[in-house]
This record gives structure tokens, C-alpha cells and sequence, in this order.
């Protein structure tokens, strides 16, 4: 009944595109009766049902190789073409259509097909259940014969929500912004916080916790002597030899190594099923399986259609937010103009759509342990700020998203705890280049004695996202002149992260002591040391502050208390940085006001991280009672990986009670002010036959 009545639906609308669109008709020349043409419209709607459901997967698979992004734009010539083919097997040769209307007309048809198939399925809840049972049962069915007599052990999911930091996802989850997140700490999850090292940014955290190790990882960006090369985080190049490091380090493939997933992140973690990794992203050729969880999406054109949808509706509403934050004389302010709009609407909507489907299949696949990143927050709150209307809205589309990994995790062909985490958190403040006038890299070069450029430029954005993009469309990450500095070059090398900054002299081999840099340079330390916007500045195994402050490292009491302001543990995370092989020649930290929780990003963002200082160095960690919580006080993304690890060796051990006796007690369940239950919206990913939010609608 669901399929003829979609037939029926798709007919009407074949009928209805044909009497607006004047290059498409279902009659000949000469006319035709209303039966003649609405046989017609049957037989060209049920074709073209037919082909999406045969064809397009093949489609779909034979150009997996293509760039993601340009997959998505060619689904939609490639369903016209089908939709010409299936008029061409209509009996009586009346269906005709342009090939540019045809492409219009196939996706019109796609997405009232899918609307009308999700309407159903949602008001027939048995048929849903009844489809979910049946896969999970054939799932489970299959891992009984692999491993007879013994049910799989539950399973691990951590969906890291980038940027968040703790007490965002506190206030989000107590005022109902976050109305998934709020009943799971009701119901029996515990949330604590965790401390990230000096460099506070995805780079760092996430090579920790998916590969057990932070070193040698000083900032976002900086440049290596030895090989003449600017490590960037987010590009591929970059990121696939951190992860190699990592692993040579550690002697481990990663936290996923065992019937992993890898989904939305830097790194693979050792997955062997991987979608949207950007250490895996430049590879070519058939080896390449980063973008083969396109297929699992794409192969129904529906899911292209919706999305492309939600892509335009995105962009709509990130003008519409930026044209009232400049009437409303917002400030801090920075420009969302340029491809700022695509790169979010590609972060909130694209990827979140390609990884929850992901997420999905996995869970329907059984697989031992999921590790997937949502960058949509992160993307958001760099240019709108950590707090207010912009990121609540898109918090609140992230809980509907848990809300459908939940509903599915509960038709699973094994049990699932869902694990939520952060990599940081996010600080606002206003620009160093808006505060001051100027950017880090112009007070160096006034430091040296170097000419300073009369037009002030900005940093590119770190955020993941725009890495993202670039690695879909198979484009390379580039840093302008940064990227590959001149051979020979005597010029210093300024590297923004955040509000972290580095400072690098390519001519002098290995690392510049403070007397050569003094010497070298007499007015550079004084002028960065006694900025206003600057906080401290690492230097040859020495902390240097305003007026003349100098405490060495190895006096960590002297060290903490220059650095007091940066709260507890700041002088152990600079003295673990000044160890790395490829510590910068100087570091700067921006200033912090513990009053405001500001800093002053060296990039243009107003929500930032990479350094010290404020709540980017808070992330979160949320995980289920029955699972033993970690020590308090976690410090660090290697410690987050021990315990991350140590749930999935105990998976299916003896649970050790949250409680005392060395264990954390975590922060408790947190009611939400709103108690009104928040129903989670409809839609389907056709393909997976698992809902998911329509934002179009």
C-alpha cells in the first residue's frame, strides 16, 4: 500500500509539473485525452521509481572516486538523466522534457517521494518497527553464526560535538536548548569536565584521544625546521603524518583499530570504515574508502535533494543572521561575507547529514565502537561567538540529531552507549586586529625592525569545516606565503592558532636561544612582552610577562604563579610544550581577563581556542552510569583516550558503580528550566530506513 500510494503521489505530481513547465508535457502535439496523459504520467513515474531504485546505486558506487562535493551536484544531472530515460519508456513515445527541465522535474519528484514515503512511515509506527526489527534481527542472526551461543557484547558510540565546551553544555542542557542532552543525565548519564593542554584545538585533542598521544603537536600551526614545511592540523597532508607520528609513537593503530568507524574526523584512529577523515582524504585511487560513506547517502537521490534543500535554506539563514548582527551594531564583530555562508551551511547541514547516516549504518551494522564529529557548532561559534541566538539554534538541531542515533540505537542488532564528548571549548573577546589595529605578525615585524604592511590581513580561519570543503573538492589546504616558506628566508615565520601564536626564524638551525634572539633582535621580546593584548610569551625554557617578568620552567612555582591568571596546571601544560622536538623559537599567548572569561584571537574569530585561557580549555566529557567513571580532575586529551579505552576493554566486563572510593563523582542530572517534552521531528534517510530531521521543512 506505502508503494502504490508514492506511485500515485509521484503520478499527480508528473501531472501537475507537466501543465507549469513548458518544456514538459506527457501529450503529443496534436493533444491527447486526460486519461492518455495520466497513463502516461504512471508509466513515466513508475520507470523512473524503478531506475532510482536499480540504477542509482550502480551510478553511485562507479563514481565514488569522484570529489564528495561534486558527487552531490552530479546527482542531480545524473537522476534528470534517469528521469529522460524513463519517459522514453513510456508505450505510446508521448513523454518529452528538455534536459534541463528533466533535471528539475526528477528532483521535484524525488523529494515529494520521499516526503510522502517518511509521512507514512512516521504515521505507521508498527511497519517502522517492524522494518527495524527485521534488520537488526538478520544482523544478529549473522553474528550468531559467526560467534554461536554468545551475544555480542554492547557496543560504544562517541559523538564528539567540536567546540562545545562544559558549561555551554551545561546552560544548553538546563534552559532546553538541549532537550536530549538534559533527559540523559535524568536518566542515568554524568557529565565532568576536562582540561585540555596549552594548544586547545581539534588537532591536538583528537590525535589524543583517537591515538593516545599529544606530543610534538604545539599549536594548530607552526613550522618545522628540519624539513622547511608549515604543519596546518587540517590539512590532509599534515594530518596523515601526525597520525603516522602518533602511531610510530605509540605502537598502536589507534582507539578504533578493532571494528572501528571513523566518521567526520582528522584522523582515522585506525578504523577500517571511514567517511569524511581528513588524514585519508588525499590519497587516490581505489585504496582510498574516506568517501564510501558518500555511497551509503547518496545512493538515494532523495537524500541529495533534501539536502540541497537544507544546504539553501542554511545559506538564507546565515545572511539573514549577518545582515541583523550589523543593524543591531553587534560587537564584537567579524565579516561572514565571501564563501563564509557555504562553508556553514556545508558544516551544519552536509556533513552533519553524511555522518549521522553514517552513525546509522554503523549502528545497524553491529560494529564494535563508533567515533564520529559534529563540526557544526565550532563553525558557527568562530564568527558568531560561543553564546546567543545563532549557536543556540544550531545546538539544538546537534540534540535532534542524538535524539535519532538514540531512537536507532534501540533497534540495533546489539546494545549501544552512546558516549558524548568535546575536544575544547570556545572563548569570545574581540580580535587582536579590531582591538589593537594591528595583527600579531605586523608587531613582530615592528619588533625586528622590518617594514610593516600598510593593509592589515587576517589569519584564514582554523576551523575544520573549511578544511573539509576543500578536502571534498580534492583542492589542497594552502596558508598564502606561510605554506612554503622561501629557501633561504631570514624573514621570521608568524603562525596564528587561536589566540596562541608562534614565531619561527628559519635561518637559524634548530631552536633560537633567548641571548641570540636579544641580540638579534633587541626590541622584539619588550615589544611583544609588554602588549596589552598579549599575556605571556614562551622563550627558551623561560615564561616572560609584562614588565619584565621572567620565570624559567624549572622553577614550576615561579612559573604558576606568573602565569596564576590561567588558572591551575597552566605552568605544566607551557613546561610539556617547551619538551616537544619542534617547539617554536617563541610562543605567544594572548591576553585573558578572568573577570570577562575574553581573550584577544590572533585570527578573525570571536569565538576562539588554541591557547590558554577561559572556557576553550573546558571541554566535556558525558558518559552512562554503568560505565566506571574516570578519575576527577582529567587533564588532557591522552588521559580522555586511557579511559575511552578502558570502556571498550570492559565492555563487556563487570561494571564498577560511579560513586566513592576513587572515583569521580560527577556533576548530576541537570532538569531543564522548560520541562515540556520536545518532540523529535520526522524525516527519512530512505536508503538506511532510519528517520532523520528534515530541516528544509
Amino acid at each position: 500500500m506505502r508503494v502504490l500510494t508514492v506511485w500515485a503521489v509521484s503520478t499527480l505530481t508528473m501531472l501537475v509539473l507537466a501543465g507549469i513547465l513548458p518544456d514538459f508535457r506527457l501529450q503529443s502535439g496534436d493533444g491527447a485525452s486526460i486519461t492518455q496523459a495520466g497513463l502516461a504520467a504512471a508509466w513515466g513515474a513508475g520507470a523512473f521509481g524503478l531506475l532510482s531504485a536499480l540504477v542509482w546505486p550502480l551510478l553511485v558506487r562507479a563514481l565514488l572516486l569522484v570529489p564528495a562535493l561534486v558527487l552531490g551536484l552530479l546527482v542531480f544531472f545524473l537522476n534528470g538523466s534517469l528521469l529522460l530515460m524513463a519517459l522514453s519508456l513510456v508505450p505510446s513515445g508521448q513523454g518529452r522534457a528538455a534536459p534541463e527541465t528533466a533535471v528539475v522535474v526528477a528532483a521535484a519528484m524525488s523529494a515529494v517521494a520521499s516526503a510522502t514515503s517518511t509521512a507514512l512511515a512516521v504515521r505507521d509506527d508498527e511497519a517502522y518497527r517492524r522494518r527495524l526489527y527485521r534488520l537488526a534481527a538478520r544482523r544478529r542472526r549473522q553474528r550468531r553464526a559467526a560467534a554461536p551461543g554468545r551475544e555480542p557484547p554492547p557496543g560504544l558510540v562517541f559523538l564528539q560535538l567540536d567546540g562545545v565546551g562544559y558549561e555551554v553544555l551545561r546552560e544548553a542542557a538546563g534552559n532546553g536548548t538541549m532537550p536530549t542532552a538534559a533527559s540523559w543525565l535524568e536518566t542515568g548519564h554524568r557529565v565532568m569536565p576536562w582540561r585540555t593542554d596549552w594548544s586547545s584545538q581539534t588537532g591536538a585533542s583528537q590525535l589524543g584521544i583517537l591515538h593516545g598521544t599529544t606530543f610534538d603537536v604545539p599549536a594548530f600551526r607552526w613550522y618545522e625546521k628540519d624539513t622547511g614545511e608549515v604543519m596546518v592540523c587540517n590539512r590532509p597532508t599534515s594530518a596523515a603524518e601526525l597520525q603516522r607520528r602518533a602511531v610510530a609513537r605509540t605502537g598502536d593503530a589507534g582507539l578504533l583499530a578493532v571494528d572501528g568507524a571513523s566518521r567526520g574526523n582528522l584522523f582515522s584512529g585506525g578504523a577500517d570504515q571511514l567517511a569524511l577523515v581528513l588524514s585519508v582524504s588525499a590519497r587516490r585511487g581505489r585504496a582510498n574508502r574516506s568517501r564510501a560513506g558518500y555511497f551509503a547517502y547518496f545512493s538515494d537521490p532523495a537524500n541529495a535533494v533534501r539536502t540541497a534543500l537544507s544546504f539553501t535554506a542554511e545559506v538564507g539563514r546565515e545572511i539573514g543572521q549577518s545582515v541583523r548582527a550589523r543593524l543591531r551594531g553587534d560587537r564584537p564583530r567579524v565579516s561572514r561575507g565571501g564563501l563564509y555562508p557555504l562553508i556553514r551551511a556545508f558544516a551544519t547541514v552536509v556533513e552533519r547529514d553524511v555522518v549521522v547516516a553514517a552513525v546509522i549504518g554503523d549502528m545497524l551494522a553491529g560494529r564494535a565502537a563508533v567515533y564520529a564529529d559534529l563540526v557544526a557548532y565550532d563553525e558557527v561559534a568562530h564568527h558568531s561567538g560561543p553564546r546567543g541566538r545563532d549557536t543556540d539554534r544550531v545546538l539544538a538541531r546537534l540534540d535532534r540529531s542524538l535524539a535519532l542515533v538514540a531512537r536507532v540505537a534501540e533497534h540495533a542488532p546489539r546494545a549501544y552507549r552512546i558516549v558524548l564528548l568535546s575536544d575544547h571549548g570556545q572563548s569570545p573577546g574581540e580580535t587582536f586586529l579590531g582591538r589593537y589595529g594591528l595583527t600579531v605578525k605586523d608587531l613582530v615585524r615592528a619588533g625586528c625592525g622590518l617594514p610593516v604592511s600598510r593593509r592589515a590581513g587576517g589569519t584564514p580561519s582554523g576551523a575544520e569545516a573549511r578544511a573539509a570543503v576543500l578536502a571534498a573538492l580534492h583542492r589542497p589546504v594552502e596558508e598564502g606565503e606561510e605554506a612554503h616558506p622561501r629557501p633561504g628566508r631570514t624573514d621570521p615565520v608568524v603562525l596564528a592558532s587561536g589566540n596562541l601564536a608562534v614565531i619561527s626564524f628559519p635561518d637559524v638551525p634548530g631552536r633560537a636561544t633567548r641571548e641570540w634572539i636579544e641580540r638579534a633582535h633587541p626590541a622584539l621580546l619588550p615589544t611583544l612582552a609588554n602588549h596589552p593584548g598579549i599575556g605571556f610569551l614562551l622563550v627558551d625554557g623561560h615564561v616572560l610577562g609584562p614588565g619584565g617578568a621572567c620565570a624559567p620552567l624549572s622553577d614550576p612555582a615561579a612559573a604558576q604563579e606568573l602565569l596564576a591568571a590561567y588558572g591551575p596546571g597552566a605552568a605544566a601544560a607551557v613546561a610539556r610544550t617547551d619538551a616537544f622536538p619542534h617547539v617554536p623559537d617563541i610562543m605567544v599567548n594572548s591576553a585573558y581577563d578572568p573577570a570577562t572569561g575574553q581573550v584577544h584571537a590572533f585570527e578573525e574569530q570571536i569565538g576562539s581556542h588554541g591557547g590558554l585561557g577561559g572556557e576553550q580549555g573546558h571541554a566535556f566529557l558525558m558518559w552512562p552510569a554503568d560505565l566506571p567513571g574516570p578519575e576527577p580532575g582529567l587533564v588532557g586529551a591522552e588521559a580522555v583516550h586511557r579511559v575511552l579505552r578502558g570502556w571498550l576493554r570492559e565492555a563487556d566486563g563487570p561494571q564498577v558503580p560511579v560513586g566513592p572510593g576513587g572515583r569521580a563523582e560527577a556533576e548530576p542530572a541537570m532538569p531543564p528550566k522548560d520541562p515540556r517534552p520536545r518532540p523529535a521531528p520526522g524525516g527519512m534517510f530512505p536508503s538506511a530506513g532510519v528517520p532523520v530531521q528534515d530541516e528544509s521543512r
